[in-house]
């Protein structure tokens, strides 16, 4: 079988690797964007993540198999339809787990560590916890706190916990968002694709939303006008990127119940022009009032 380059990088999933610009926070957030060895350090680990990312998804496609080819839309994808071969599939998957480790080895102990946990985590997760139903969406929040993580590990500085638990609220509520609209997109496909999405009702989905919603908004203020982060900038105007952090949850909000799409995050984001300004103008904010 003839295997093109298109169906190759569809299997990757590039789109997604918008995920791990994560690992940037604390560069920003340490005040060392601009000293050229710690850019570089994180840029080297948003690689290795890309690349550890990219071999996730096609396992992910590999134990999903038989659900995907029921599914409305991920029939579409290489492995489902049948445009890639299953061995290609799992040793190119073998091919960039091996180099990106090696990579994170070679940049940090302490990253490799963080990258072999992302990767133990989200094989666990295709194999069982993706079928539990809470911890489905409690241990996707966990990848990205460890997207956090390795960006802080690699240059050596210490993340503030409040920016950890901003992450973890912000992408639960991802998270649960992606779930509501799997929901509907499923609600007439029974339990032959998803069996947990029985268990997450609309009302009950929207409930958590509220919940995870209040509290990364408040969590988020609490950070800027936190002491320590106070005294590590030397002012309380981060409070005042606050309404870009709440315009931009009530904008995903506004476009999982009006327009739908929220089972692929980033995509959402990479499709709503309203939502990367925002995210643009929010950056520019905190530059402005860390790096002033």
């Amino acid at each position: 079988m003839k295997i093109s380059y298109k169906n190759i990088l569809t299997l990757l999933r590039p789109e997604q690797w918008v995920k791990n610009l994560l690992v940037l926070a604390s560069l920003i957030f340490s005040k060392h964007f601009w000293d050229f060895s710690f850019t570089l350090r994180v840029i080297e680990a948003f690689f290795v993540f890309c690349l550890l990312s990219s071999s996730v998804y096609i396992l992910n496609d590999f134990f999903d198999l038989s659900e995907d080819r029921l599914h409305p839309t991920k029939c579409l994808r290489p492995l489902a339809a049948g445009r890639v071969p299953m061995g290609f599939a799992l040793g190119l998957a073998a091919v960039l787990v091996f180099s990106s480790l090696t990579a994170a080895f070679a940049l940090s102990k302490d990253l490799f560590w963080v990258c072999f946990s992302y990767f133990l985590l989200q094989t666990i997760y295709s194999l069982g916890l993706k079928h539990v139903v809470l911890l489905d969406v409690l241990s996707i929040a966990c990848g990205f706190v460890l997207r956090a993580v390795a960006g802080a590990v690699v240059i050596h500085v210490e993340l503030s916990p409040w920016l950890l638990l901003c992450t973890f609220l912000l992408t639960l509520f991802l998270g649960l968002g992606k779930r509501r609209e799997e929901g509907l997109i499923l609600e007439h496909q029974g339990d032959k694709v998803r069996p947990v999405l029985s268990h997450y009702p609309l009302p009950f989905l929207d409930a958590l939303i509220s919940v995870v919603t209040g509290a990364t908004v408040v969590s988020y203020a609490l950070y800027t006008v936190s002491p320590e982060v106070v005294q590590k900038f030397g002012t309380t105007h981060l409070i005042y990127t606050l309404p870009f952090v709440i315009y931009g949850i009530f904008r995903y909000l506004y476009l999982l119940h009006q327009r739908g799409g929220g089972d692929n995050p980033a995509r959402v984001f990479l499709k709503d022009f309203a939502l990367q300004m925002n995210v643009l103008v929010w950056l520019v904010a905190c530059f402005w009032i860390i790096y002033d």
